[in-house]
């Protein structure tokens, strides 16, 4: 069922605004559940707030309908996502909604989980309860596009990030040391990309050459860690890398080629603490999509990819990067070196049919732009 589009009032864009803010604030903490708000105005004035808690529950509406108390009757509550109808891990969230005497709902859009798919606004509707569906609803696909795929395609939403030097490289030749592209802003930056995703991805030969930590760095985040993921076909990584050296600490998945041997990858498990998946490979690559679908499986919505120029042009090329983040440097390489896209990736960003600009803007000397996957 689709449930109709409204035509909104500026109230209802605005609080829908704070709403989806409010969902955000859990981005990457959320999974695999989306990352929802919800917002409860009675006679234009807020009187509760939700978002969905770390690991999912409760769900946003859960929560602002427990801070209203007796003040959700008679009122209006924005989502973000159309409310559950569905029994899961907690119960539906249209029963509490109908229970509390909410009398009008509006929401972003239709959630497309076939559990839910309509059902939600149907039950809301069937209660006497007013739904209109639609403020927000360009911003709320954006948000949710994580849960939007994992439903709709199996796999999580893909943050592409890359950095280049003013001559278009990701790095020197082989055995040049590493480069620092991107100055304290644009560093920063990538660390709130982290915080925002469940999921941090990079590729064998960038954990190889660059030997990265992958953690979030900034100051009252140092108790954030997210799931680390290393693309390794041929179970390369050393137990002696930063990455598997803390695995203990924080999660590590290796992910290596199906041909990798049992002794194998429980030596590797037993030495570090990581866990090592291991599945197909094409003309002996691994397969990304089956990467992904493997990663939605575990609850993962949401992958930060800060792989080198093969895993990104592995993404672009498959249609599975969604957002992709450029960071240009102002120092130019000024000599041969990796370069960070393809002539083929580069094509495929400028084509409006494929990305859309987002946004593109200085952080400090640096100039970042960030494309969306169009349609």
């Amino acid at each position: 069922m689709i449930a109709p589009v409204m035509a909104s009032t500026p109230n209802d864009d605005a609080f829908m605004a704070a709403a989806l803010a409010l969902g955000r604030r859990n981005l990457g903490r959320a999974a695999p559940n989306p990352a929802v708000g919800a917002l409860l105005v009675r006679d234009g004035v807020i009187v509760a707030r939700g978002w969905t808690a770390p690991g999912g529950r409760p769900h946003a509406e859960a929560r602002a309908l427990e801070a209203a108390g007796a003040a959700a009757r008679g009122a209006t509550l924005y989502v973000t996502l159309e409310p559950c109808s569905h029994h899961g891990m907690t119960p539906p969230c249209t029963d509490a909604i109908i229970a509390a005497g909410v009398a009008r709902v509006v929401s972003a859009i239709e959630d497309p989980n076939p559990a839910v798919a309509g059902q939600g606004h149907a039950r809301l509707r069937a209660a006497g309860i007013a739904v209109d569906v639609g403020p927000g609803a360009a911003q709320a696909r954006v948000d949710h596009m994580g849960h939007i795929l994992r439903v709709t395609h199996g796999r999580p939403m893909v943050t592409l990030k890359l950095a280049q030097t003013a001559d278009g490289y990701a790095a020197g030749t082989a055995h040049d040391p590493r480069l620092h592209i991107t100055g304290a802003d644009a560093d920063a930056f990538t660390h709130v990309q982290r915080w925002l995703h469940d999921a941090i991805m990079i590729g064998a030969g960038t954990a190889r050459e660059d030997d990265p930590l992958m953690t979030i760095r900034l100051p009252g985040l140092e108790g954030e860690k997210r799931l680390r993921v290393v693309l390794d076909a041929k179970l390369t990584l050393s137990p002696r890398s930063r990455l598997a050296s803390t695995a203990r600490d924080v999660p590590l998945l290796v992910i290596a080629s199906d041909k990798i041997v049992d002794a194998a990858a429980q030596s590797f498990m037993d030495a570090t603490g990581a866990e090592v998946a291991r599945i197909p490979t094409i003309d002996g690559h691994l397969d990304i999509l089956a990467a992904l679908r493997l990663l939605a499986a575990r609850g993962v919505t949401r992958v930060f990819s800060e792989g080198g120029p093969a895993v990104a042009e592995s993404l672009i090329a498959h249609g599975y990067a969604d957002e992709v983040i450029l960071h240009r440097g102002v120092k130019p390489l000024g000599r041969p070196g990796k370069s960070a896209l393809t002539p083929a990736a580069r094509h495929t960003l400028a084509d409006e049919h494929r990305y859309r600009l987002f946004q593109s803007r200085q952080l400090g000397a640096d100039e970042m732009t960030h494309y969306i996957k169009a349609g």
